[in-house]
C-alpha cells in the first residue's frame, strides 16, 4: 500500500504494520520518510526545527500540504527559502508565541526534543497548537549505547556523533522514558513506530524495542483534542491566520 492510499493508521496506541524494510524516499532522511507517510494529504503542517526544509518541500509537492517551518540556523533558513518553504527564524526554547494565533493539523518535531531545555513545556505547547503532534527521538536505550557505557564511555556513533563535552543534546531518553512522560502529560498516543536504521534503510522493530530500536516515532494528541482522519480532512474549510 502506498502513502497515497494509506489511511491514518492502526488503532490508537498501536505500532504501525510494517514491511521488513521501508524503502528510502529520495531527498528525505529515513525518519522523515516515515513521518511523511503519517501526514495526510492537504494537512496544514508546522515543522519545528525544520532544518533545510526537505520534509516540508516534499509534503507540499507530493501531498499538497501547506507547511510552515521554524529554524534557528541561518544556513538552513537560506536553504528553506531557496526551496520555496515558508520559514521563520525562531528558537523553540524561547517560546512559541509567534504561532499562538494559528491552528495546525500536525506539528512535527524530529530529533530535536533532546536538545531543548524545557522539554515538558514544549510538548505541552505544541500539543495545543495542533490536532496532532509527531515527534521522533533517538533511543538512548539501544544495546550499543549500553555497551559503550559498560566500557566507561559515552556513546559516540553515526546517530550520536558528538563527544560528551560538545554535544547539543541535553536530555537522553529511552523509549519507555518518553512514553512515561507522554502519559504523565496526559497525551494520547495514536500511533508509534520503533525503527532500526541500517545502511540507508529503516527496519521495523517488533520486539524489545528499548534495546533494539535506534529511533522511535510517536503520533499523539492532548487528551480531549479532536483527532481523526475526518477532522484532518476538513481542515481546509476552516479559516486560519496566515503566518508571514
Amino acid at each position: 500500500m502506498t502513502s497515497e492510499t494509506r489511511g491514518m493508521g492502526p488503532a490508537d496506541g498501536q505500532t504501525a504494520p510494517e514491511r521488513d524494510a521501508d524503502l528510502p524516499v529520495p531527498g528525505l532522511r529515513s525518519d522523515l520518510a516515515k513521518i511523511a507517510d503519517w501526514v495526510p494529504k492537504g494537512a496544514r503542517v508546522l515543522d519545528l526545527g525544520c532544518g533545510d526544509g526537505s520534509l516540508l518541500a516534499w509534503l507540499a509537492e507530493n501531498k499538497g500540504c501547506h507547511g510552515y517551518g521554524a529554524e534557528i540556523a541561518h544556513d538552513n533558513l537560506v536553504t528553506c527559502l531557496s526551496r520555496g518553504v515558508s520559514v521563520v527564524q525562531a528558537n523553540i526554547d524561547e517560546g512559541l508565541e509567534i504561532f499562538s494565533g494559528s491552528r495546525f493539523d500536525i506539528v512535527i518535531l524530529s530529533q530535536a526534543l533532546q536538545a531543548t531545555h524545557q522539554t515538558e513545556r514544549i510538548l505541552t505547547e505544541i500539543a495545543q497548537l495542533a490536532r496532532e503532534v509527531i515527534v521522533s527521538i533517538p533511543n538512548f536505550g539501544h544495546w550499543s549505547h549500553l555497551i559503550s557505557l559498560a566500557r566507561g564511555h559515552m556513546p559516540v556513533n553515526r546517530r550520536l556523533p558528538y563527544q560528551w563535552y560538545d554535544t547539543p543534546n541535553l536530555h537522553f531518553a529511552t523509549t519507555q522514558d518518553f512514553e512515561q512522560l507522554l502519559a504523565r502529560l496526559q497525551m494520547t498516543v495514536l500511533q508509534k513506530a520503533y525503527l532500526r536504521e541500517s545502511t540507508g534503510q529503516v527496519h521495523p522493530v517488533r520486539w524489545w524495542p528499548t534495546l533494539r530500536s535506534t529511533l522511535a516515532l510517536y503520533r499523539f494528541k492532548a487528551s480531549g483534542s479532536v483527532s481523526s482522519e475526518k477532522a484532518l480532512g476538513v481542515s481546509s474549510h476552516h479559516p486560519h491566520r496566515r503566518i508571514t
